[in-house]
């Protein structure tokens, strides 16, 4: 309860800065590298108080989550065996990695879009992508569109429905990401059999 007031606190701090911008890009960095609460927690309400800055706040989302995946990936290609270990001891356990760095080098591009739109710590797939030397434009790439859809797609919402978009994204925010999940493993279903 006590992070959810501070939450509102920053966020109101926030609304009225001249920085707002440069805190909005701070905090998808954060919150795509190290911290774990989720970024819309402070987005949602801040776009609909300033929903004249409101694609603005989408795009600088999704740079500063694009900046913490170059930095976890980095993390993940040139630290791994020094650091990996403790991560994986802190965040996850040995078999969901392995099981993450397995789906990394099978279905990279698409396992990391995936990863981008669900509720899942986005940390674990930029350290493993790193970790597995997977292409890091592709990395980008599918990063990029995942959080551009997951950014975007909230300001679209506060764009059409204002005051009621925090209670509406609440309310249909799982089946929302399950919708756009499945979406995403149509699509790599069906770039696997034209490729096939």
């Amino acid at each position: 309860m006590a992070l959810g007031k501070k939450l509102k606190r920053k966020t109101r701090q926030l609304v009225d800065s001249k920085h707002m911008l440069t805190g909005m890009t701070l905090a998808s960095f954060l919150e795509s590298t190290i911290v774990p609460v989720p970024l819309e927690a402070v987005m949602v309400p801040l776009m609909q108080a300033r929903r004249d800055c409101l694609w603005r706040i989408a795009l600088v989302a999704t740079l500063g989550c694009i900046l913490g995946a170059v930095f976890g990936y980095a993390l993940g290609y040139y630290l791994f065996d020094l650091i990996g270990e403790w991560v994986i001891d802190t965040f996850f356990s040995e078999q969901q990695f392995d099981n993450v760095k397995q789906q990394m080098q099978n279905q990279g591009f698409w396992f990391v879009m995936t990863l981008g739109i669900a509720p899942i710590p986005f940390q674990v797939a930029m350290l493993a992508a790193g970790a597995t030397q997977y292409s890091l434009g592709l990395f980008l790439l599918a990063t990029a569109i995942a959080r551009a859809i997951r950014y975007f797609g909230l300001a679209i919402v506060v764009y059409y429905t204002g005051e009621r978009a925090e209670q509406l994204i609440k309310r249909y925010k799982m089946r929302a990401i399950l919708a756009l999940s499945l979406l995403v493993v149509l699509i790599w279903w069906g770039a696997n059999q034209f490729s096939g």
